[in-house]
């Protein structure tokens, strides 16, 4: 586990499981909202599992071709 790691989860099993349920999602409701108000780094978004055309063009040309062969096969 790295330094970073490690702190979070002292962080963590210190002071957060310690807290009530509402204060922990009181918390969670913050963090995120920090979040979402932040312009997101472009180095940080990974678009290698996004569908490219081809990749949408194929799958519905397989699902048509599926579906035509279970109607007929009826």
């Amino acid at each position: 586990m790295q330094t970073s790691d490690r702190t979070i989860q002292e962080i963590y099993t210190r002071e957060i499981c310690n807290l009530s349920t509402e204060e922990q999602l009181r918390l969670a409701a913050l963090i995120l909202n920090n979040l979402t108000q932040k312009e997101p780094s472009v180095q940080n978004i990974d678009y290698s599992d996004t569908w490219t055309e081809q990749d949408r063009r194929e799958i519905a040309a397989f699902s048509w071709q599926n579906s035509a062969m279970a109607y007929f096969e009826e």
